[in-house]
């Protein structure tokens, strides 16, 4: 990877991304609604669902949080 790859990710950020901090704050309601509501919650919370797309670590704590709410973590 060069400096140009990252220029390229950077540029291709969602500008409705909210980050990580607002993303992990609000991770535990987000979660709770998609299992609710799946297409309503995308809707409501687009800059959660931006942000999940393009951060792998928020992304994995999602899943995690998902599993377990929804009973498949092994």
């Amino acid at each position: 990877m060069n400096g140009w790859d990252e220029l390229d990710r950077f540029l291709g950020t969602d500008p409705r991304d909210v980050g990580c901090a607002k993303a992990m704050d609000l991770l535990h309601v987000y979660v709770e609604l998609v299992t609710r509501d799946p297409e309503a919650t995308r809707r409501r919370y687009p800059g959660i669902v931006a942000h999940l797309r393009a951060c792998g670590p928020c992304r994995d704590d999602f899943d995690g949080l998902l599993a377990a709410v929804s009973g498949n973590a092994g």
